[in-house]
């Protein structure tokens, strides 16, 4: 490998390196968005002295000097490319250098997680073979995958210090050899789970082996999804800047490895909720590839006073827990580790009805509708939640073709709300939505207490998140800009696909996700 030509292989695991590049996008974003919110992108105010988005960004980036820049190169400098070139191509270089020194970063922290932690005898010697194989899965396919990958981007770039189009290299290992990162990829549920339930031995070992300089006070954890983060970012990195027919070889390997991650985790949630249910009169079964879990919790079924004849027998609502998969909703009493099932109903007879708050012992109470349930039968619940975002998530979930604040993301809506995310999120609950930094999302709805449900621009993957992760997007053109973004690389996905491109690990299989939404 041949790294170090350009790029300090001591610098950076790739933890570091992803989380300071994605760092640079939010202050590029908030630099266009407070101090020039009336500058269109890529353009210039004349005898203003307010710079281009370009010109800012290449200055923003230069300003950090901790992270390696193709324009810093002293070959480049002293060749005076820099005076020659229109800015956009600079940016452009600074994009295919992007690609390089991230993989190389990313290289680096694999061979970490191989030799620091897989191959070292303490840990070895903590797990047997198939839990190892569990733990590690295919790991080191990736790194094959990614050792060959970076070597022919060194290759190209080591040609000419003006570098050449990448999108082929990008291309060909997409399609030949990037397969690798879907079986990691799915496997992550046995990942996660055997980490979870290793012994003693094992989690002394982990904590030794953490503890070591070279990975930086960085978790065994944050090396194992480096894969699926890499593939996620490499999509986004190659998309945004180097977009052509070349670069549609990722799409279906990332939309693979996604509805692989969900397919296993959904089975496996769905077999544990099983095991927790009791049936009193008419069983449904639970298990089935067409069904996943939406939301569960506690909630409070209203019923009023009884009729007695002291007040402290007064017994205003009692607990239910629901089940609300995709097609089912299922309305349970816990006793202990179990749910007895009292009611169940078809997600598509389902109806709410949100009612004002009137005083404490009737706030964040809404009505849910059962037109059929299992007796065949129309029931009314009135149920209250902990909270006002807990309610409107609630019937958010329960009937989703209620119409929300803002119901389309699509690149010809005028302008609707955006907020751009500061810090990663992982989500806690079923219907809420994991965030990385810097991602873009349209909003469609907030509530008082701090929450927020997005669709996020570049997968059109909705859900909820805190309000704490985000800030608002001010400037309306770079609201604009961001959907013109969008759409630009849906239509470029689409006109492939159109034209009988074939793309991908199955070429044609799998239509591209849009980014808009139908309204409801």
């Amino acid at each position: 490998m041949h790294t170090d030509h350009f790029f300090d292989p001591s610098a950076f695991l790739y933890q570091e390196y992803r989380d300071t590049s994605k760092q640079q996008e939010i202050e590029q974003r908030r630099q266009r968005d407070n101090l020039f919110p009336g500058v269109n992108a890529g353009t210039m105010v004349a005898d203003s002295g307010v710079m281009s988005p370009p010109v800012l960004q290449l200055q923003l980036r230069n300003s950090a000097q901790s992270l390696t820049l193709w324009q810093n190169l002293e070959a480049v400098q002293e060749s005076g490319l820099l005076t020659q070139l229109p800015q956009k191509e600079i940016i452009m270089q600074e994009a295919m250098f992007e690609l390089v020194t991230s993989e190389a970063s990313y290289y680096k922290s694999l061979e970490i997680l191989e030799t620091h932690f897989l191959r070292n005898p303490i840990l070895v010697n903590t797990l047997s073979q198939s839990d190892m194989h569990f733990l590690f899965s295919n790991i080191e396919e990736v790194m094959k995958a990614s050792e060959r990958f970076l070597m022919d981007l060194e290759h190209r770039i080591e040609k000419s210090i003006l570098i050449s189009d990448v999108c082929d290299i990008v291309y060909n290992h997409a399609v030949g050899h990037f397969g690798v990162f879907i079986t990691y990829v799915i496997n992550q549920v046995y990942q996660e789970k055997n980490y979870r339930q290793g012994n003693q031995q094992f989690r002394e070992a982990m904590a030794t082996l953490e503890k070591h300089s070279c990975v930086k006070g960085l978790t065994f954890t944050s090396f194992l999804i480096l894969p699926f983060q890499r593939i996620t970012r490499l999509k986004l990195l190659v998309q945004v800047s180097l977009t052509g027919q070349y670069v549609l070889g990722l799409n279906p390997i990332v939309k693979e490895c996604n509805e692989g991650v969900r397919k296993m985790s959904r089975t496996e949630e769905l077999i544990s909720i099983e095991k927790t249910l009791e049936f009193k009169s008419k069983s449904v079964p639970i298990i089935s590839h067409s069904r996943w879990l939406l939301k569960k919790g506690e909630v409070q079924l209203m019923v009023g006073p009884k009729s007695t004849r002291t007040m402290r027998s007064r017994k205003l609502h009692q607990p239910v827990y629901l089940f609300l998969f995709n097609n089912l909703l299922l309305v349970t009493k816990r006793s202990g580790d179990k749910f007895q099932v009292l009611d169940s109903c078809t997600r598509a007879m389902l109806r709410t009805e949100d009612l004002e708050d009137q005083g404490q012992q009737l706030a964040n109470v809404f009505n849910l509708k059962l037109l059929e349930n299992q007796d065949e039968r129309q029931v009314n619940y009135m149920l209250k939640t902990s909270s006002m975002s807990d309610k409107l998530r609630w019937i958010c979930a329960l009937t989703p073709n209620r119409r929300t604040r803002f119901t389309s993301t699509s690149a010809h809506q005028t302008d609707s709300p955006q907020v751009q995310c500061i810090q990663s999120y992982s989500a806690q609950e079923p219907d809420e939505l994991s965030t990385e930094m810097a991602d873009i999302l349209n909003l469609l709805e907030t509530t008082d207490d701090g929450w927020m449900m997005g669709e996020r621009l570049h997968d059109g993957e909705r859900g909820w998140f805190p309000s704490r992760v985000v800030e608002e997007i001010q400037s309306k053109e770079v609201r604009a800009q961001n959907l013109r973004e969008a759409f630009r690389i849906q239509q470029a996905h689409e006109g492939a696909l159109h034209t009988g491109t074939r793309i991908g690990v199955r070429a044609g299989r799998h239509a591209p996700k849009g980014s808009s939404v139908s309204k409801s």
